[in-house]
């Protein structure tokens, strides 16, 4: 039976519903071979996933997810970090300070669109955990301004939606820096999401790799299997490796499984195997 891994999920020291060591057992529970805990600017819940994937007898890769500088949405992935990296640390911090201004944002650009949601009423769903876009979903789901997070994402919380802010100040060279300083690989996360194609792509991976970019996640769940396979062609013609993940949130996210795709989309063992020479692992 081939080996299947996902390298792209979160928990709820995020924007996901399950614990660290609730995500590591479904992904057990799934059959996957090997999972990462990649939280949105927060690597708090990774010793107590390492711990869980230990006693399961699941390979686990510690992870981080930056939200980068763009003119649409880019997000890079860090793979196999050490999280008492220095630079590391640093640039969380510095992330979580520019989070807590985005958040602000959002309220403010949802109240003048005729939603509104405090920012105590979206803290309420994040649990005292890092607060993200998606416990304004909920929250929105809640007050009936949306049907589901989906929707509520969909319509306006997106990039270019009313409820949307750009406030991002990490540039994507500083985030590839920290994440090889940490000893870890870099991946463009989500292509599509960067709203670029072509030409536009090809030039923005090629910058990116300048920096130390080690290649992009040629997997995703939300990927047509020709746009799956159009990044991976593009990826080998740049020389760039492969990643794949789910973008996993448990219950926030109910329409995205671990470990799955569009058009069933599986992510083989191999990428790993992969990763793991490159950050020597």
């Amino acid at each position: 039976m081939e080996k299947l891994i996902d390298l792209h999920t979160h928990s709820s020291c995020s924007d996901g519903s399950m614990t660290p060591s609730e995500l590591i057992t479904h992904a057990k529970n799934e059959g996957l071979s090997a999972v990462a805990l990649t939280d949105h600017d927060c690597t708090t819940g990774l010793k107590e996933a390492a711990a869980k994937a230990l006693s399961l007898g699941i390979e686990f890769v510690p992870g981080v997810e930056f939200s980068v500088n763009s003119d649409a949405e880019s997000h890079i992935v860090g793979l196999f970090i050490d999280p008492d990296c220095l630079d590391i640390a640093s640039a969380l911090e510095k992330a979580r300070e520019e989070r807590l201004e985005k958040n602000f944002e959002v309220s403010q650009n949802l109240k003048k669109a005729g939603m509104d949601v405090s920012l105590d009423e979206a803290r309420k769903f994040a649990g005292g955990a890092l607060l993200c876009r998606a416990h304004f979903a909920k929250a929105m789901v809640e007050k009936g301004y949306a049907a589901s997070v989906k929707e509520a994402f969909d319509l306006y919380l997106a990039p270019g939606k009313c409820g949307y802010s750009p406030t991002v100040a990490m540039s994507a060279q500083k985030a590839i820096s920290v994440i090889k300083k940490s000893g870890g690989a870099a991946f463009l996360a989500h292509v599509h999401h960067t709203k670029k194609e072509g030409a536009e792509l090809e030039a923005y991976l090629k910058e990116l790799k300048s920096y130390g970019l080690d290649g992009i996640e040629g997997y995703y769940s939300e990927y047509t299997p020709s746009q799956g396979e159009s990044y991976r062609t593009l990826a080998k013609k740049l020389g760039l490796e492969l990643s794949g993940g789910s973008d996993f949130h448990g219950r926030m996210k109910p329409h995205i499984k671990i470990g799955r795709g569009f058009g069933e989309m599986r992510i083989p063992y191999f990428l790993l195997e992969k990763i793991k020479i490159l950050t020597n692992r």
